[in-house]
Order: structure tokens, then C-alpha cells, then sequence
């Protein structure tokens, strides 16, 4: 299936959807490393990407060629939180590859002031522009932390701080992360739209049933910032990877793997 430019797999499971996806990554990662010394990635921290990190670490990639980077952070966690975006993907994928990264560089939420963290980030993104970007879409269809209040496909800046819509920061207490809705930060540093979209390749991964509503207008409606995660359909280079579940609302599923 394909919707614009936006190419779309669906897998029976989200297990095999993971696998299939990290194939995918993992043979765009050593095409570019044929053709080039380093490679540079963006990753999303989220359950919705377990399976997928799961398989991609067993891939074999020589990660010693590869810079990491995080696309948010929540501000004011601690910094040992389990919910923190850089430890989620420390636990799930930077500590777990048998060769170690080339190097991580992580967002700090804790950092006492924002907006230079911000623009530290984005000097780091300037100097190792991204080659892929690996990530999901929200429940509200957002990406990154790009809700639609605050998404905007011509953001002049590279990250910066947002504050959390109230659906955003109910998926987190959705997916387990948090206990209850009180406890989720009420901002985050992002990186942009932008930022995002300027990656050479765009994998997106969107398991389950609580995305299909998000899936059907990711793929369905304007490509407007109501719904962020329209602008993907744009983009040269961009697959998005479903299960069974979340794509429950698209019709037909003759494409059903």
C-alpha cells in the first residue's frame, strides 16, 4: 500500500511487524555504510517500539559507525527515571548491541535551563545532520512531542521546549509508563517536524489497536498540523509499519502480510 508518497507494510503481529521493520533499518544502515564512514540516527522511546528495538539489536550492524541521538525528553524527571526517554532507549538498545555505538548524545530533561539544552541539541543535529530516523506516531497523532497545538511543518527551530497536551500525557498512563495522568510532565524538549522530516530515511513504527484512529488519519485527512503525523506522507523516503490492530480502520487489508 502506498498513500502520496508514504509507503505502508502490514504485518499479522506486532512481533513480526518489529522484525520486519529492523530488517528493513538494518539494511538501509549497512547500504549507507558501503557508502559512507558514519551514519547517523534518530530514535523514538516508547513501548510501541519494544519489538522493534528488540530485533534491531541483534542485527548485524557495526554500531561502532553509528552516532545515536533521541528525538524527546520529558523536563524534570529525575535523572535516573525509568520513564526518561534516554534510559528507556539506554536499557532497551544503546547498552544491549555487542559493539558498542560510535556515541550516543541524549537530551537532558534535568538540564537547568531549557532552552540552552535546546540549542546545544540542535548545534549537535546541525554538525551531524541525521541520515535515518526511527520512530512512532501518538495517540493524538503526534510525532516527537509535536502535538497538534504546537506541531508546525515550518518550525524555524530544530528542538525546542513544548508543553504536553492533555491526550499526549494520558498515553503515557495508556501505555503503563506512569500511574496516573498527575504524575506525567507537563513539558518536554522535541525535536521538531523539521528536524525530524530532514533525515534521508524515515522508518515509522505503529503498533496496536489504541493507534488506529491515529493510523486511519495519519493516512486520510489534510495534511495539516491537526494532525502531525500527515506531514509523513510527504516525505521521498518514508515506510510505515502497522500490525493487524492498528490497521483495523484502513480498508483494504488485502495487503495484510
Amino acid at each position: 500500500m502506498k498513500t502520496d508518497n508514504l509507503s505502508i507494510e502490514i504485518y499479522k503481529t506486532r512481533s513480526e511487524m518489529g522484525a520486519e521493520a529492523a530488517t528493513w533499518v538494518q539494511d538501509r544502515v549497512i547500504e549507507l555504510l558501503s557508502q559512507q564512514p558514519i551514519v547517523n540516527m534518530i530514535f523514538a522511546a516508547a513501548p510501541s517500539q519494544n519489538e522493534f528495538l528488540q530485533a534491531l539489536r541483534q542485527a548485524p550492524v557495526d554500531w561502532s559507525r553509528v552516532r545515536a541521538f533521541h528525538m524527546d525528553e520529558y523536563i524534570g524527571l529525575e535523572r535516573e527515571a525509568v520513564q526518561g526517554f534516554g534510559n528507556f532507549l539506554r536499557a532497551k538498545l544503546f547498552d544491549k548491541v555487542p559493539i558498542p555505538f560510535l556515541s550516543v548524545s541524549y537530551i537532558d530533561g534535568s538540564a537547568p535551563d531549557p532552552q540552552k539544552e535546546c540549542e546545544r541539541y540542535a548545534a549537535l543535529l546541525k554538525q551531524y545532520p541525521p541520515d535515518i530516523v526511527c520512530m512512532g506516531i501518538g495517540e493524538n497523532g503526534h510525532i516527537a512531542f509535536n502535538d497538534p497545538p504546537v506541531a508546525d511543518f515550518a518550525d524555524p527551530h530544530t528542538v525546542k521546549v513544548v508543553e504536553l497536551e492533555s491526550a499526549c500525557r494520558q498515553q503515557q498512563v495508556n501505555d503503563a509508563c506512569f500511574t496516573g495522568i498527575n504524575l506525567v510532565p507537563t513539558h518536554a524538549i522535541t525535536l521538531t517536524i523539521p528536524a525530524l522530516l530532514s533525515a534521508r530515511s524515515i522508518y515509522c513504527m505503529v503498533p496496536g489497536a489504541l493507534k488506529a484512529e491515529a493510523v486511519y488519519n495519519t493516512l486520510n485527512q489534510e495534511i495539516v498540523t491537526a494532525y502531525p503525523a500527515t506531514i509523513l506522507r510527504t516525505h521521498p523516503q518514508a515506510v510505515l509499519f502497522l500490525d493487524a490492530l492498528s490497521a483495523a480502520k484502513l480498508e483494504p487489508q488485502n495487503s495484510l502480510k
